[in-house]
């Protein structure tokens, strides 16, 4: 027992946010419930993105029905490569990411499967029946514009699309991981199945050491090439996306997801209200005391009837939050 104790105190003294913190003093504070639908359904998160002039893959077309999946070859319109995925799916469950398309009613997976059209339209109506949803609800299946990374990914990443996870606190961003797929993870950007959370500076978008399968490394295991040191282009406008998030939703503390397109540039893909807390493993950081202090910035703002605009509150995380790399 006194070892369990020193244990956490020491975690307390490094600001290592554990799961009873964030949903007690950051979800339930910062995040109406009423508000919970414009992020965890895609097709909402996507609308008020365009309106927002915030830039997201583009929308082929929503199924909403089972006779809607009829329609499913006019909306792909011959296009040979897309996504689908279910507008409330949570932890990448439920996407089908299409590379190629065959004569014969065939498609390539981006991991090279060959799956037929029923095979399709079978999961099409899975996604519909609410298999992949939160909750088990009855969904709409969206389809999309398949991101192709951009090639400063291509030495680090085994398939699939790296992604940027930053969280954010009342439109400061407090902590970011690259988030690289592997052939655990078959291709999938997500951590819990496999995929690589690597650290970024938020000053700089210069990645640190990374954290895969709960062990810290600083090499890929497919690629075996270096994930630390590596500049992520356009850095400073991923920042001003997950700090112009918060005004988006309305939402306090949230994660904000982005890819970086090799023509179209950073792409805002979806946003959480329920972050999880390996960004801390891939950093070596604790949250807490990034949280604090930007609640105290907060608050001083607030005394003094002062609010900032995303660039301010972009350029005050980057001075505080600057993080060198580990030796």
């Amino acid at each position: 027992m006194f070892a369990l104790i020193k244990t956490w105190k020491a975690l307390q003294a490094r600001g290592i946010m554990g799961i009873n913190r964030r949903n007690a003093d950051y979800v339930l504070k910062y995040n109406k419930r009423s508000l919970y639908p414009i992020v965890d359904d895609k097709i909402i998160t996507k609308a008020r993105a365009l309106a927002a002039g915030i830039q997201v893959p583009e929308q082929y077309g929503i199924i909403a029905t089972e006779k809607g999946i009829g329609r499913f070859d006019e909306i792909i319109d011959g296009r040979t490569d897309f996504v689908i995925k279910p507008a409330q799916g949570a932890g990448g469950d439920g996407i089908l990411v299409v590379a190629d398309r065959f004569e014969g009613g065939r498609f390539r997976t981006v991991s090279g499967r060959i799956i037929s059209r029923a095979y399709l339209d079978y999961q099409l109506s899975n996604t519909l029946t609410g298999l992949y949803s939160l909750g088990g609800h009855r969904d709409r299946a969206l389809i999309e514009y398949r991101v192709r990374p951009d090639p400063v990914f291509l030495p680090i990443s085994h398939e699939g699309v790296p992604d940027i996870r930053i969280i954010v606190l009342l439109g400061y961003p407090v902590m970011a991981m690259l988030r690289l797929p592997t052939r655990q993870s078959q291709g999938k950007a997500n951590l819990h199945q496999g995929a690589i959370g690597v650290g970024v500076d938020l000053a700089s978008g210069v990645t640190l050491r990374g954290s895969w399968m709960n062990s810290k490394i600083s090499r890929h295991p497919d690629t075996a090439q270096p994930v630390d040191g590596v500049q992520l282009p356009h850095w400073d406008r991923f920042m001003e996306l997950a700090a112009r998030s918060f005004d988006l939703c309305g939402l306090g503390y949230i994660g904000v997801d982005l890819v970086l397109d090799e023509t179209r540039g950073p792409l805002m893909l979806e946003l959480n209200a329920r972050p999880g807390l390996n960004i801390q493993l891939a950093n070596d950081r604790g949250l807490t005391h990034r949280t604090q202090a930007v609640e105290d910035h907060v608050a001083t703002l607030a005394g003094s009837g002062v609010s900032e605009t995303p660039p301010e509150r972009v350029r005050f995380s980057q001075h505080l939050f600057r993080q060198a790399p580990a030796a």
